[in-house]
């Protein structure tokens, strides 16, 4: 695995090295032992899947709060996503920036999110699911966000969202986030 940094403070690309032979493909995607190594919380505590019908459809931006927070890791399984990951972290010195990527399942990588820093993704075509592994497990009534379409993020969509939430189209402005 390689693992590459982004602009933003503890955001990686996780880059699957599959190896291959007549059979196929081995890719290894997950090693708790190189996660430490690299100074990562390890993701390891519940396992996720976002499925998703229809291309178009936008979930995020997602976190939760600080002092419970989680790391995630996320991996495009089947379809293509844009995901991305913005920095909520008022102490931080990336604060308010993002990193966007595409994801699917021809290029085996993901991208780890630690705490403080929302994701969201936006489905590229119909059938996309996401597959999420998290550093704590579920809390109810500790969700937060960020607006999808913040202007002061500035994220550049590819497209329109088609389908968004209520809970989701509600979320507050950066400028508004307390923690």
């Amino acid at each position: 695995m390689r693992f590459v940094a982004t602009p933003i403070d503890g955001v990686q690309v996780i880059e699957a090295e599959p190896h291959s032979d007549e059979r196929g493909t081995f890719s290894r995607i997950y090693c708790a032992d190189e996660f430490r190594a690299h100074g990562l919380e390890l993701p390891d505590r519940q396992f996720a899947i976002s499925q998703n019908r229809l291309a178009g459809t936008l979930r995020g931006l997602h976190y939760i709060v600080a002092a419970q927070g989680e790391a995630k890791l996320v991996r495009c399984v089947r379809g293509r996503v844009f995901d991305v990951a913005v920095d909520v972290r008022r102490d931080s010195r990336t604060f308010g920036r993002h990193f966007a990527i595409e994801l699917n399942v021809e290029r085996p990588r993901a991208l780890y999110i630690p705490r403080g820093v929302a994701h969201g993704f936006l489905t590229l075509e119909a059938e996309s699911d996401i597959l999420y592994q998290f550093s704590q497990p579920y809390r109810a009534g500790l969700e937060a966000g960020v607006r999808w379409n913040d202007p002061t993020i500035n994220i550049q969509w590819p497209r329109e969202p088609a389908i968004l939430s209520e809970r989701d189209s509600a979320l507050p402005w950066l400028t508004d986030v307390t923690e």
